[in-house]
């Protein structure tokens, strides 16, 4: 890592770009800021691969972080096969829990039923930030229009001590739906058409405390 200064750095590159959205904006991070110190973080969902060819678009091997947690439906991780290799994703790296953490932190996988903010941070954001380590800024997929915290959503914010940048958060989901439309994409339920959903029981109340930091937003399968 270059050893930058998030919050010093965020007003001079909305200064620059925060006028850009989409590939517009990906392009100069992934390409001049920080060229071999930039990841994605994408949970292969639902709306995930219209950012994912954007990025693929402007260098294939761009890493690609995606975070298993060992709770994702079986669908998930066949989308994220089958359109990495439709986008020939070339440094895709799946990245799970340790081992040794989960034996002693959530030995029957029940650890979501009992405490959801702990799994939270057990499965995803010990994780990713292990994952993150090395890269001064990540690519999120957020966008406002998913509410909440989000409504507010800067398309570059700092994250910690890394840059964080969301090409999409401004735009509409009307306008994803047209892009899946113009670049050609498979959406996840059409592409696995048939595939069966397995059955899981959910937290019984949202993640919450867990996500209220840095690295807040790390939900697979939710949005990034």
């Amino acid at each position: 890592m270059s050893g930058i200064d998030p919050s010093g750095c965020v007003q001079e590159l909305t200064r620059r770009y925060g006028h850009l959205d989409g590939e517009a904006l990906l392009r100069p991070f992934i390409e001049g800021e920080f060229p071999g110190r930039i990841a994605l973080v994408s949970s292969f969902g639902s709306e995930a691969a219209v950012l994912l060819h954007m990025a693929a678009e402007i260098d294939r091997r761009l890493p690609v972080i995606f975070l298993d947690t060992g709770k994702l439906f079986g669908e998930t991780l066949r989308y994220r096969d089958k359109l990495a290799r439709r986008l020939n994703l070339g440094d895709l790296r799946i990245v799970k829990p340790e081992a040794v953490g989960l034996a002693a932190g959530d030995p029957d996988g029940m650890l979501f039923d009992r405490d959801a903010d702990s799994c939270c941070a057990l499965r995803k954001v010990v994780p990713l930030r292990q994952a993150l380590a090395g890269f001064d800024a990540w690519i999120s997929g957020r966008k406002r229009y998913q509410g909440a915290l989000r409504e507010f959503m800067p398309v570059i914010e700092a994250s910690g001590e890394k840059i964080k940048i969301n090409p999409l958060a401004r735009w509409s989901r009307e306008r994803i739906d047209a892009e899946f439309i113009a670049r050609d994409l498979p959406h996840r339920l059409h592409a696995l058409h048939g595939a069966r959903r397995p059955r899981r029981r959910p937290p019984r109340r949202p993640l919450g405390r867990a996500r209220e930091d840095g690295m807040r937003d790390t939900s697979v399968n939710v949005f990034f």
